[in-house]
């Protein structure tokens, strides 16, 4: 089968690979979309996403398509239906998963290498597409998932002031998700991103360019901020979003860093602010959740989307990032079905 193959840090061609097994329990999926995440930039640069890389290996695990076989004593699925797929297996039998967190499974592994044309996930890790919704749209279910787990964990009341780090395609999300019960919601970015920070419900948005982001943000009404979720990964921003975090103030570190990244904690004064500070680590729970707000258009999809490209594209895009700077890029596998 056609795929997108990475091959060693800095080498991903789109080659042939072969094809999954069907293994008992399990669907095979002709993929007609998937998203290009962080962590696939990650890989690429060398770095480990959720787990650690094994070459050679298809890229990607936001995926959409269609059922095209059904493996050994599969049951509630058919040939023809249009499914998207929670990319992370667990064991159901270690401390983690019988103590409910299945999320920090201690065999966990990830079942979807999207950027090929065909994958064999577990039936439990496959979830039927709404007829509404597009498959295209569906592909961002995934990272969907994962930022509701994000904004579960930031807890945010009605009414109260939230502040974004970051408006890409996962800041943006987070903006949709937090702007639909906050009072108000400042984003920031060191990109001139405006636009897509107000086009997704930020109130205000302030450049970190230059520093002094606790001012800029003071000065437009947002001295006093109850929630943050920094949503880039780099020791600077985890250390702004602590900064700016007031009394009281929950914040959550979303962003993946790199393996080896310290940021420094200024301890006292997080102690006088006595602020909650909490990791969001993937999706569990939210694949339904996300689902539902796609197909009911309460996450605007269009609006996450800049750009629709080939398998043969993704190569230059991973390269150059012409596109995933300022949104999600969506590959093409197979198109609608």
């Amino acid at each position: 089968m056609k795929a997108a193959v990475l091959k060693g840090k800095g080498i991903l061609e789109v080659t042939d690979f072969p094809e999954p097994a069907l293994n008992p329990g399990c669907v095979k999926i002709a993929v007609s979309y998937c998203g290009l995440c962080g962590t696939d930039l990650h890989k690429f640069a060398g770095m480990a996403g959720s787990r650690p890389v094994t070459y050679p290996v298809p890229l990607g695990h936001e995926a959409s398509g269609v059922i095209v076989a059904l493996g050994e004593g599969v049951t509630g699925f058919g040939v023809g239906d249009r499914v998207t797929v929670d990319p992370n297996w667990h064991c159901g039998k270690c401390f983690y998963c019988r103590n409910g967190k299945a999320h920090l499974c201690s065999a966990s592994r990830g079942v979807v290498k999207g950027m090929a044309e065909y994958i064999c996930p577990p039936v439990e890790n496959v979830y039927r597409v709404p007829d509404s919704l597009p498959l295209k749209y569906a592909a961002l279910c995934e990272p969907l998932a994962c930022c509701l787990r994000g904004y579960d964990n930031l807890g945010v009341k009605a009414g109260e002031t939230v502040a974004v780090i970051g408006c890409g395609a996962i800041g943006q999300m987070m903006l949709q998700l937090v702007s639909r019960v906050a009072g108000k919601v400042a984003a920031v970015d060191c990109l001139p991103k405006e636009k897509e920070a107000r086009e997704n419900g930020a109130s205000v948005f302030v450049s970190s360019a230059d520093g002094n982001v606790k001012e800029k943000l003071a000065a437009c009404g947002f001295e006093h901020i109850d929630r943050v979720i920094e949503c880039v990964g780099l020791p600077v921003t985890a250390e702004m979003a602590i900064d700016i975090a007031d009394k009281g103030a929950t914040v959550v570190l979303f962003g993946v860093g790199r393996p080896d990244a310290k940021a420094s904690l200024g301890l006292y004064d997080a102690f006088l602010k006595e602020l909650t500070i909490k990791f969001s680590y993937i999706n569990p729970d939210t694949t339904e959740r996300a689902l539902a707000l796609l197909a009911s258009g309460a996450v605007d999809a269009e609006k996450l989307i800049s750009a629709v490209i080939s398998l043969e594209e993704l190569p230059e895009e991973i390269v150059t990032r012409r596109h995933c700077s300022s949104g999600k890029v969506i590959v093409t596998v197979a198109g609608e079905n």
